[in-house]
């Protein structure tokens, strides 16, 4: 039984996390509070053999210069803060790190990029990746960073903010529909954690997402059909900037993006095709 810290861990991923993970090991799950007081943080790093950094504000939202700067500083700033408490362990812990595919430039599905990309892409999200991953490398020798994808569950994120809109019937292209959708089931995220768990030598990137990504309208009929609904009323990429300004391009980008690494170690994603981790979520209400 490991002792692990979940830090920024009150949302989707760290709740999952928390839940399956609780199983077999003593975890303590704690939001961004955590980073309110280096001494706070600096007690809860105490003996601890394993931390996992999820912190990060939401990203899907309105974006000015401010909000920008939160998002930046939720994920550097942070690291920076847990640098320093790590620097005062004796018996220093392994660390997992949370980052995202948006590190990749933009690409179709049919040409998807692996962790042996070394040209990340350009703009805003790009930038904050590269920063981000970069500061979590400071944080100790060997440092296992997940790129996730779009993260699938009823329970919070993209896919339960899209459920109301399309269970009554209002489901269609979002800018089109050809951008890349790179996404994962929860369930096969938090499979994933505890492989690495009994991997110790799994360390550097990981792409944390299904090995078949899909387009966001390949995506979205499917998720209608489920829901017995039609998929017929587009969202045009004008209506989405209006709404989210320059975070519209959280949704009228995207990259196509597989897990290279995972699979060449024999890890096995128990919801690999889009319908049927759709199908489990939905049905089983994941």
């Amino acid at each position: 039984m490991m002792k692990i810290l979940i830090l920024g861990g009150t949302g989707l991923i760290g709740g999952a996390l928390e839940r399956h993970l609780s199983a077999d090991h003593e975890v303590e799950c704690v939001g961004r509070s955590a980073f309110a007081s280096q001494d706070v943080l600096n007690k809860l790093a105490q003996d601890k053999d394993l931390i996992i950094k999820l912190s990060g504000a939401n990203i899907v939202k309105r974006w000015n210069a401010a909000y920008k700067q939160e998002i930046w500083d939720s994920r550097i700033e942070t690291s920076k803060q847990l640098k320093i408490a790590l620097d005062f362990l004796t018996n220093k812990p392994r660390i997992f790190c949370a980052s995202a595919v948006g590190f990749y430039p933009e690409s179709l599905c049919d040409q998807p990029f692996n962790e042996d990309c070394k040209h990340p892409g350009t703009g805003f999200l790009s930038d904050l990746v590269v920063a981000w991953e970069k500061s979590s490398e400071s944080l100790a020798k060997e440092v296992l960073i997940f790129r996730f994808g779009v993260v699938l569950s009823v329970k919070g994120g993209a896919l339960s903010q899209m459920l109301l809109p399309f269970k009554l019937g209002f489901g269609g292209p979002v800018a089109g529909g050809k951008q890349c959708f790179s996404w994962i089931h929860v369930g096969d995220l938090v499979k994933a954690f505890s492989y690495a768990i009994e991997h110790p030598e799994m360390q550097g990137v990981f792409n944390l997402t299904s090995p078949n990504p899909v387009t966001q309208a390949q995506f979205g009929k499917t998720l209608a059909s489920l829901l017995h609904r039609p998929f017929l009323l587009p969202l045009f990429k004008w209506q989405i900037k209006l709404l989210f300004g320059e975070g519209s391009q959280v949704l009228t980008q995207g990259a196509s993006v597989v897990p290279k690494k995972l699979l060449k170690l024999g890890f096995q994603f128990d919801y690999a095709e889009s319908r049927l981790a759709l199908k489990d979520i939905i049905y089983n209400k994941k």
